[in-house]
């Protein structure tokens, strides 16, 4: 019998094509092609020979046409192969990186989510470097059918094996029920946050924590993203929102959602208009954050922009990206302005002042300003303090004057 997995051509990059065959011999062998087999053709040989020995195979061989793979993705090539062949519970597992050994608050800023394919190590190996605040490794729509057992062992071993630089560790999971499999692959080693697309109801969230509990004994191990996509899901978007303490955002996908209500996406928007506030008015109401839809523009930089600041006025704190050169964008027009930071810094000061003298409102530009205000005011000039738009001066002052 063969069996094969990962992906060859002349186009394929950081990956691997594995097949194995047991139609006999006495010992396990493998046979490597690779522009690199003088430098890696030793430890690319000793990898395998290790998983055949720690699976239990013997009399088996292994052909790999190598296109530059790192060890983890070789390993988890290979082990989609011996899992095909044989039945077993075993996992052969990486160390996590120490790098990566950092939380991720609540209400940490999304405002750049970086779709990754579950099934390209291409595109995972850098994905931390182009400053997203999250990483998406998807095991949902960027990955064939007959591919998503391939992906779950590649997307935990490099959730264990690249460095993520700080960025939120995502992944989308397939949808519920069919997802609820791929948390066995990935909630115990190192995901931040679940994504639950075509989240339709409270059962969906509940369907996955119980499955959490099973996995760690606990439920309040990693966060939970739902999206939204169908006009069933924005009707019930305020109950998904509160379901359940670790919901963080909720997102909408409008690919999924305009399909559903029988209308083209626009640029424009209006038949997402309602969905849209929908969701942000359900976010708001369960004190979680609202997060826009996937742009898809990626060459028209400036139309990005456009879309960016108009989500951003809408509500949201947040769009999907599905290229990196997207992020940077995204990123700055998610920040504050500098005229909103200006803006900000003479509210809370001036309010400051009021509140010393007893005074609970006060006029900034000919406009009267009161508590609500000056919380959104404080709000904008911390995200200011995080995203490094504020010089270390004006924190030092910012914190003496406000205590």
């Amino acid at each position: 019998m063969k069996v094969s997995s990962g992906n060859r051509g002349d186009a394929v990059r950081s990956d691997c094509f594995t097949e194995l065959s047991d139609e006999g011999g006495v010992s396990n062998q493998v046979f490597l092609k690779s522009k690199v087999k003088a430098l890696y053709g030793k430890s690319i040989e000793t990898i395998c020979l290790e998983m055949l020995e720690f699976f239990g195979l013997q009399g088996v061989s292994v052909n790999i046409e190598d296109s530059g793979a790192l060890p983890f993705v070789i390993a988890a090539r290979l082990e989609a192969c011996i899992k095909q062949l044989v039945a077993t519970g075993k996992s052969f597992l990486f160390e996590k990186l120490p790098e990566n050994d950092y939380p991720i608050a609540a209400n940490r800023f999304r405002r750049s989510r970086l779709y990754i394919p579950g099934n390209n190590p291409k595109m995972m190996i850098n994905a931390g470097i182009y400053g997203s605040d999250a990483v998406i490794l998807d095991l949902e729509d960027a990955v064939l059918p007959e591919k998503k057992h391939e992906a779950r062992l590649l997307v935990r071993n490099a959730l264990c094996q690249v460095n993520f630089y700080g960025a939120e560790r995502m992944v989308r999971i397939n949808q519920v029920p069919e997802g609820l499999s791929d948390l066995e692959y990935i909630v115990p080693f190192g995901v931040h946050t679940i994504v639950i697309p075509k989240c339709e109801s409270p059962d969906d969230i509940l369907f996955v924590e119980q499955r959490i509990r099973k996995i760690t004994g606990q439920v309040g191990t990693v966060h939970l993203i739902p999206i939204i996509e169908s006009a069933l899901g924005v009707e019930n978007a305020f109950e998904i929102a509160i379901s359940s303490e670790n919901v963080v955002a909720l997102a909408i996908g409008l690919e999924d959602y305009t399909a559903d209500i029988g209308a083209q996406r626009t640029s424009e928007g209006r038949e997402s208009f309602f969905a849209r506030s929908r969701i942000i008015n359900a976010a708001r109401a369960a004190g979680v954050q609202p997060l826009d839809s996937v742009a898809s523009s990626f060459e028209d930089l400036e139309a990005l922009a456009d879309t960016a600041q108009s989500s951003k006025a809408l509500g949201f704190e947040g769009i999907g990206c599905i290229h990196p050169g997207q992020i940077q964008t995204v990123n700055k027009s998610f920040s504050p302005s500098e005229k909103e930071i200006e803006k900000a810094k003479k509210i809370v000061f001036a309010f400051f002042q009021a509140e010393k003298v007893g005074k609970g409102v006060v006029a900034v530009d000919s406009k009267m300003v009161d508590a609500p205000v000056v919380k959104r005011a404080q709000k904008i000039i911390e995200n200011a303090i995080v995203f490094g738009l504020l010089n270390q001066n004006w924190m030092e002052s910012y914190g003496n004057e406000l205590g």
